[in-house]
């Protein structure tokens, strides 16, 4: 796997979904490019909550994780074995996981592909990263607006202390929140659904956020802790932090919501690093999917 792109998503969403005929697959959206949002769902239960990967550009790794983790899931099912300890046919008659692997498509294929000599924006994204034509470090999307500082929670008070004048790889939040497609299109997906719980899947750090202002739930705290034990990584309270999904997720519905740093060391973190990031994974996502 030397880089999992938008068209390899694409590929693998249809090899899954002739394999698992239960899998369900739409659209939420499109991205600046044209390039089709989608989301995939496991399980009929009453109970939803959702998982996301890849807004930012440079941690595409997340979505072959996030997908990996979806075939593991779909294959205990169909097979109706336990998963690391878990039923998953009782899990999945409880809950619907619904899963959006790659939020920010076009940033992904800018960090994997670069910019063609064709590409509608090739100057404009040349010059905002600052003449370079190695992307490998770039978080935003195509219109170097960074997807997480996008969500109206306290949106300008992030925009004030990132002090971006304008696009370029990383931590401009836009002219106003939500003005970027796929932005939008997350938090139309969102608002749509009644989830329990979501999860914001980003690397690098080990941790696991989960308060925003006061606004979270009590429950989140512990469950916060259970995460943080299944997986060795270390919940932490974070302040000074605004605009994200997850910040507006809990601002919006007062409902727990998590962001969860995979992995450590550089973004992009390499994809050497896949079996050893998937084992750390596997046990949050299922004691999440178990709230």
């Amino acid at each position: 796997m030397l880089g999992y792109g938008y068209w390899t998503l694409c590929e693998e969403l249809n090899r899954l979904c002739k394999i698992y005929p239960f899998l369900h697959v739409e659209e939420i959206g499109a991205s600046v490019m044209g390039k089709s949002i989608p989301a995939l769902r496991i399980g009929q239960g009453t109970k939803e909550i959702h998982f996301n990967a890849s807004v930012h550009a440079n941690e595409w790794i997340m979505t072959p994780l996030l997908m990996q983790f979806v075939e593991d899931l779909a294959c205990s099912y169909a097979r109706g074995t336990a998963w690391h300890g878990s039923n998953i046919r009782r899990l999945l008659s409880e809950y619907s996981l619904w899963v959006v692997p790659m939020v920010n498509p076009d940033g992904v294929e800018l960090v994997l592909s670069g910019v063609t000599e064709e590409h509608p924006l090739r100057e404009q994204l040349l010059n905002w990263n600052g003449g370079s034509l190695d992307f490998r470090n770039w978080k935003a999307n195509i219109r170097g607006v960074d997807l997480n500082d996008q969500f109206p929670a306290h949106w300008e008070e992030e925009a004030r202390r990132r002090e971006k004048a304008g696009p370029g790889e990383r931590d401009y939040g836009g002219e106003a929140p939500l003005t970027e497609p796929e932005a939008a299109a997350l938090a139309q997906f969102t608002e749509r659904h009644d989830f329990e719980l979501v999860v914001a899947l980003h690397t690098q750090g080990r941790e696991i956020y989960w308060n925003y202002r006061d606004y979270e739930p009590p429950e989140s705290e512990a469950f916060a802790e259970r995460l943080a034990l299944a997986s060795s990584y270390q919940a932490v309270k974070l302040a000074d932090s605004d605009a994200g999904y997850k910040d507006w997720f809990i601002q919006q519905f007062r409902r727990p919501g998590f962001t969860v740093e995979v992995g450590f060391g550089v973004n992009p973190l390499p994809v050497e690093s896949f079996a050893a990031l998937y084992e750390e994974l596997v046990p949050i996502l299922l004691t999440a999917m178990e709230f």
